[in-house]
């Protein structure tokens, strides 16, 4: 029951930390909504495994990870439960929860391109299951804490995942070590995200008051 997935690939430790970075700030976002504490952990859970659920429904792709693998579950409910413990030491909550929802971004954005392209999908699929498994989770976590998810309000995120993928996605018809060109990417977007806060990058907005002149 508790066997842990394949740990051959430089992804697979990332996912593990991108599932407890999500868990950590669902906990956050928790916190200030003044929930309990199941109510934490199964947002947590949500959070973090989300993305990956809709991403492995839409391409029928069972059994689902953490249904597979139910150390993903544990990760997040331990993740969670610690920031709990932890969250009163943490002088600046504002940018732990900016870093580690970007780290989950990232590492979920290429855990989603890795399996559309291991059932054989196309290109622009590949792209949109990476973006779908980066952003989903963090769009459950905002919609159920009553916010507008910070993929339609912040600065450069879907963007961060379609380039990333993007990125990622080239590796896979070229002879390149699988490890190396994993790290570069988790490298590239994750300093894009950052930069993008750091300098407040976004795309252009769609303004229209809808009254006539």
């Amino acid at each position: 029951m508790w066997t842990l997935p394949p740990t051959d690939s430089v992804l697979q430790v990332l996912s593990f930390i991108a599932v407890a970075a999500q868990a950590m700030t669902a906990a956050l976002a928790a916190g200030k909504r003044s929930m309990d504490w199941a109510g934490v952990c199964m947002l947590g859970c949500i959070t973090a495994l989300g993305g990956g659920t809709i991403r492995d429904v839409l391409l029928g792709h069972y059994p689902l990870l953490w249904v597979l693998h139910p150390i993903y579950l544990a990760i997040a409910v331990v993740a969670a439960i610690v920031t709990i413990v932890l969250a009163r030491l943490v002088h600046r909550l504002r940018l732990a929860f900016l870093v580690l929802d970007a780290i989950g971004l990232v590492v979920f954005t290429m855990a989603g391109c890795d399996v559309a392209w291991q059932v054989d999908a196309s290109l622009p699929i590949v792209i949109v299951a990476g973006m779908i498994t980066g952003c989903a989770g963090g769009v459950l976590r905002d919609i159920l804490c009553n916010e507008v998810p910070l993929l339609f309000r912040s600065e450069l995120y879907a963007s961060v995942s379609v380039v990333t993928g993007l990125f990622y996605a080239t590796a896979f018809g070229l002879n390149v070590n699988d490890h190396l060109w994993t790290v570069l990417t988790f490298a590239l977007g994750l300093t894009l995200r950052l930069l993008a806060i750091r300098y407040k990058w976004e795309m252009p907005k769609f303004v229209f008051s809808g009254e006539e002149r």
